[in-house]
């Protein structure tokens, strides 16, 4: 098996799983295994605002990951398992567990070596469980953090158990001051010199800048690595990330590998080239609105702007994404007209709690009375059945999660979610498969009379009310045994919901069937 480990250094935020998930795509033919260590205590992000964090990404197995787990599966088209998520949370529970359960007796267990031989034996099951032939392992944060310290130190021994077999990249940052204008490579030099004290020498240093890295900067990184300068290469601010493989395959990067592991590398980004070309030479431009309310960190929303780029690459057009923070029009700081003002669609995704929730209605009311193309996404599906029921008599219809006391509550909490005590990992979670209804517009998208698609909730659509908003013209094209998984409105553009999160399964040679039908829609 072979091992590359990713590091971070002088930043965080660099970009460390677009990275690894482009490296990991030269490894086409091979059994690549992603692992993400992250060096907080919780025991995954489930519970975490994304406003705080970025996305919660969900897999099939209902695993709430770190979103650069949505790198991974959209770079190298695999589907990933909780257990390739590792936290220092998950770490130190098991270590204490076994403490308790007497496997340390007579031991005085300490953060090395028990922890750290805890986080190399969590590799190690990973890697032999899923077959690996490449595990590629990302250390979250930066080398000095104190949080991550134990998983560096347990990188290092790993080299020393498989001297030939491991490659380090090493993620930094070369900043430009203003007043200067020339590149400083002093933040690199010292991150690698950190890196270097606890044991590691990097075999590829990727430099994140605003530009391509001037010929001198490469040079004098180099030197003070002790690496050739071929083995310092550009991370350069990217409109599309896509891109990142074309600039490493460029700068040599596959052939450092093919030398450090004597191996042959097979990959083929001849597809991967063609739509990128098509996302560079659109066609048209198609203007999309995403209403919510974390809006204050775009990461929050990353898989669904991501579904949206692989559709557009497969329609010939730009998405030029606007952000609706609909708070602001539930305050009445501005008016729903204005906020959609030269929308050709909008989305309304998921979310927890009150804030924002009527500003999300009125969007969905603009939207479907003025035949502008609508996607709702989990709790935005949720509130386009209450917005739809109170058009149609149903006054005040409402989620019990805003409204505990709503006449009509349309949208109510599951029932073997009523009695759930811990918050963590207990939602509706991972890959359900629907049955769609023949003849609707979703069962045309999909091709199929089946959709599996992944989920995140609590909160379902009350099946006491389908028959009554069926009768009145509301369409629930999708079924998963008797709980709704899609509506549409099929006189309108387009006007589609899902209680699933579609936007986590979209590649970009393959995009979500309701993003690609979507966009379609707003480009018409």
């Amino acid at each position: 098996m072979k091992w590359v480990f990713i590091t971070g250094g002088v930043l965080s935020g660099l970009g460390k799983g677009i990275v690894a998930a482009s490296i990991g795509r030269f490894f086409e033919g091979y059994k690549v295994v992603p692992v993400k260590c992250d060096g907080y205590l919780n025991v995954d992000p489930g519970t975490m605002n994304p406003v705080e964090h970025g996305e919660v990404f969900v897999l099939k197995d209902g695993g709430e990951v770190d979103m650069d787990f949505g790198h991974y599966e959209r770079f190298f088209g695999i589907e990933c398992t909780k257990n390739q998520n590792l936290t220092m949370g998950k770490v130190f529970h098991s270590v204490i567990e076994k403490e308790r359960k007497g496997e340390f007796l007579g031991k005085t267990v300490q953060m090395v070596p028990h922890v750290v031989n805890e986080i190399k034996g969590f590799w190690r099951q990973i890697g032999t469980k899923e077959k690996a032939q490449v595990l590629l392992i990302e250390i979250g944060g930066t080398v000095g953090d104190i949080e991550n310290e134990l998983y560096v130190e347990a990188a290092r021994q790993t080299w020393m158990e498989n001297k030939g077999d491991v490659f380090f990249v090493h993620v930094t940052y070369v900043p430009v001051i203003d007043a200067v204008g020339e590149q400083k490579s002093k933040p690199t030099q010292q991150s690698v010199e950190l890196l270097r004290e606890r044991g590691i020498q990097p075999d590829l240093i990727v430099c994140r800048a605003n530009t391509n890295l001037a010929e001198k900067v490469r040079e004098k990184i180099a030197l003070y690595s002790n690496l050739p300068t071929e083995a310092v290469v550009s991370n350069p601010n990217l409109e599309n990330v896509y891109k990142l493989p074309i600039i490493f395959e460029d700068e040599g990067v596959p052939k450092l590998l093919e030398k450090k592991f004597d191996i042959k590398l097979d990959y083929n980004l001849k597809e991967w080239r063609r739509l990128l070309n098509s996302l560079e030479n659109p066609k048209k431009t198609v203007k999309i609105k995403i209403c919510g309310k974390y809006t204050e960190l775009k990461d929050s929303y990353y898989s669904l702007s991501e579904a949206l780029k692989h559709a557009a690459a497969h329609c010939s057009c730009k998405i030029e994404l606007g952000f609706v923070e609909t708070t602001n029009i539930e305050e009445k700081k501005v008016s729903v007209q204005d906020a959609l003002k030269g929308a050709d669609g909008i989305i309304v995704p998921g979310g927890f709690g009150s804030r924002g929730t009527e500003g999300k209605i009125a969007c969905i009311k603009f939207a479907r009375e003025n035949n502008l193309p609508f996607l709702g996404l989990c709790f935005g599906m949720q509130l386009a059945v209450a917005e739809f029921a109170r058009s149609v008599g149903m006054k005040g219809a409402n989620s019990t999660e805003i409204d505990q006391k709503t006449k009509y509550p349309v949208i109510f909490l599951q029932p073997e979610q009523r009695g759930v005590k811990k918050k963590g990992g207990t939602m509706r979670l991972g890959d359900y498969t629907a049955v769609l209804k023949k003849g609707s517009v979703v069962s045309r998208l999909y091709e199929s009379g089946k959709a599996v698609e992944r989920h995140r909730h609590r909160f379902e659509v009350n099946p006491r009310f389908v028959p009554l908003l069926q009768k009145k013209g509301l369409v629930f094209s999708g079924f998963y045994k008797n709980l709704a998984e899609f509506i549409e409105l099929p006189k309108h553009k387009f006007f589609v919901g899902t209680q699933a999160h579609p936007e986590f399964k979209s590649r970009l040679e393959k995009p979500s069937p309701l993003f690609f039908g979507f966009v379609k829609a707003c480009a018409r």
